[in-house]
């Protein structure tokens, strides 16, 4: 078992960032000496806002171990990483034909709520738009975040601040973009998007979302403010890993929709990382990995070479990418991936 004096007493974390790890590698980004898992997350003790980290190879749970006090089954809010539980309920949606696919324009879905003298560019705007964070509207995201969740309509306001792009052009990181998702699958579905979740998602074993925080009109937020486990998380991203189908071999989302969501639309501005549908795309330990990041360092790796899915839960309370956290983070999954590969 766990208990915090254990993980006080494991051998001090040493990666300190990607600059640290690389001289360790020998700028490889794979580990020279092989190294025992259980070595590779005892070390991981040092990072201090760090709570629960699972490994799961083709299926089955490898590892887990909680630190700092954290409880393995413990909730915690997952922040962006819900972004790409998001996009999957997309997929899903398009699969059972309630929305025709990434290309649909997204105006004649939400006019209740378009502005009087709307943008003529808002009609452009697609569903692919939104998940790939090319939709050009005002990021609500950072600065813009507390003006826009104390707004008295959340889907409302969205569309009607001033465009700060095209639509199709550079990414716009927001999460009122996954917002409007939120508030386009409840339509079509005539569901609220827990209750849409909790349906389409069921077979899922192990998957279940917790708390989650609505808009003033009752829509789920899309891409934050979602209690789970790690546990839950790590059953989310091995579906993506197992191409959809859950261990029985139900197929819940499409082939195809997770390769359109793993094909790079785009690129961040601040970390540079490949983006898709919901997941950021990047080499990590000399391998193509996909993941699902929250504030805080909520992170949902799938590294489909491996036929393996790690997840991370952190304290929330916190940034993680101006602080290097983030990347602390990486470094430890190239450590796991040196790992399961030596073994």
């Amino acid at each position: 078992m766990i208990t915090r004096r254990t993980a006080l007493l494991a051998t001090p974390f040493v990666l300190t960032s990607m600059r640290a790890f690389a001289q360790q590698t020998g700028g490889t980004g794979v580990a020279q000496a092989p190294q025992t898992l259980k070595a590779v997350l005892d070390r991981a003790a040092d990072l201090e806002p760090l709570k629960v980290v699972m490994v799961s190879r083709k299926g089955e749970t490898i590892a887990r171990q909680a630190f700092n006090g954290s409880g393995l089954n413990a909730s915690t809010n997952i922040k962006s990483a819900s972004k790409s539980i998001i996009s999957c309920l997309v997929g899903i949606a398009i699969d059972r034909k309630l929305l025709e696919g990434p290309d649909q324009k997204i105006a004649s879905i939400l006019k209740a709520d378009l502005p009087r003298n709307a943008d003529p560019r808002l009609v452009d705007v697609t569903i692919g738009n939104l998940l790939s964070m090319q939709a050009g509207l005002s990021r609500m995201s950072g600065p813009n975040y507390g003006r826009w969740v104390a707004s008295s309509n959340w889907v409302r306001f969205a569309l009607s601040e001033p465009f700060d792009g095209e639509p199709g052009g550079q990414m716009l990181y927001s999460t009122a973009s996954t917002h409007l998702l939120s508030a386009i699958l409840t339509r079509v579905g005539k569901r609220p998007t827990l209750a849409l979740a909790r349906d389409w998602l069921e077979p899922v074993e192990g998957f279940r979302i917790g708390a989650w925080e609505r808009d003033p009109q009752g829509i789920y937020l899309g891409g934050n403010q979602m209690a789970m486990t790690a546990s839950s998380l790590l059953a989310f991203g091995d579906l993506y890993r197992n191409g959809g189908k859950t261990k029985s071999g139900q197929q819940v989302v499409s082939q195809s929709w997770i390769d359109q969501s793993w094909t790079q639309r785009t690129n961040s501005r601040f970390s540079g990382d490949g983006y898709g549908y919901g997941w950021f795309l990047r080499e990590i330990g000399g391998h193509d990995v996909k993941f699902g990041w929250g504030y805080g360092g909520q992170m949902v790796y799938v590294v489909p070479s491996l036929d393996m899915t790690v997840v991370m839960t952190s304290r929330e309370s916190g940034p993680s990418a101006r602080n290097g956290y983030r990347d602390q983070l990486h470094d430890l999954l190239a450590e796991i991936v040196g790992a399961v590969a030596s073994a």
